[in-house]
C-alpha cells in the first residue's frame, strides 16, 4: 500500500492510499489545504483543530449539494424517460441528453475535487 506525503496548513503528513491512487490523493489533500487556507483568510486563526472542522463541515456541505443535484437530475430523467415511453421519444430525446449530460459533469466535479 503507497504512502503519499500530503501537506495541509503547512504541516506534512503521511497518508496510505490503494494503488494508482496516489495522484487523486494529493489532489484531494490540495483540495482541503486550499478550502482550509480560505476559511482561515476569511476567519483567521481560531486554532487548527476547530478550522479543519468547520473545513470538514464546508466540504461536507458541498458533497452534500452535488448529490442532492445528481438525485434531482436523475429524477427528471427518470420522468422524461416515462414521459419518452408513453409518447413521442423523438421529441424528447434532447432533454433526456442535456440532463445526462449534466450529471455526468456534476459527478466528475465530485470525482476531481
Amino acid at each position: 500500500m503507497p504512502e503519499v506525503a500530503v501537506t495541509i496548513n503547512g504541516r506534512d503528513y503521511n497518508v496510505k492510499c490503494a494503488d494508482g491512487e496516489e495522484e487523486r490523493l494529493t489532489r484531494l489533500a490540495a483540495y482541503v489545504d486550499e478550502q482550509f487556507a480560505e476559511l482561515f483568510d476569511s476567519v483567521g486563526d481560531i486554532g487548527d483543530t476547530r478550522l479543519m472542522v468547520m473545513t470538514s463541515l464546508m466540504i461536507a456541505d458541498k458533497v452534500f449539494d452535488a448529490s442532492a443535484e445528481i438525485d434531482r437530475l436523475r429524477a427528471k430523467i427518470a420522468q422524461a424517460q416515462q414521459t419518452a415511453a408513453s409518447e413521442s421519444g423523438d421529441a424528447l430525446a434532447p432533454l433526456v441528453d442535456e440532463i445526462a449530460q449534466r450529471i455526468e459533469d456534476i459527478a466528475a466535479r465530485l470525482e476531481s475535487a
